[in-house]
């Protein structure tokens, strides 16, 4: 027999005669390990992304694409010569896609305008996938 939720362990154990407080506390163990092993098999195999940190310097703008002239040279056909923009405003990083061919994808949503950038978003150029990061977690 397995359980997949508590839900499903209530129902494996409901035929049992009553045990009050002792029933309820080893099926919420029970529960909670069962849950805790499905989140750490579920980090486990959440692929591992590429970091991109943030600048931490003074310039406002990098331009991020394949030609040699970028900011962040991505070396991948998927990205276009002059792809994307990150741009510093007053509170943060805005993303900018710069009408290239297979687009900027933020939080796997295509870009259409200027978006915001924070630490833990996934942001995308064509095919290459970065986790967004800030300096200090280099």
């Amino acid at each position: 027999m397995r359980a997949q939720n508590q839900g499903e362990l209530e129902n494996l154990v409901a035929d049992l005669p009553q045990r009050g407080r002792f029933r309820r506390m080893v099926t919420e163990i029970v529960s909670s390990a069962s849950d805790f092993t499905k989140r750490v098999e579920s980090a486990w195999r959440r692929p591992r992304l590429p970091r991109l940190a943030l600048p931490g310097d003074s310039r406002t703008r990098y331009v991020v694409g394949r030609g040699s002239a970028c900011d962040l040279v991505l070396a991948d056909l998927t990205v276009s010569r002059v792809h994307a923009e990150l741009r510093r405003d007053g509170e943060g990083w805005i993303v900018v896609d710069l009408g290239s061919l297979n687009g900027t994808r933020l939080n796997d949503w295509r870009l259409v305008g200027p978006a915001k950038v924070r630490p833990g978003d996934v942001l995308s150029f064509g095919d290459c996938v970065f986790l967004v990061i800030t300096p200090q977690l280099i």
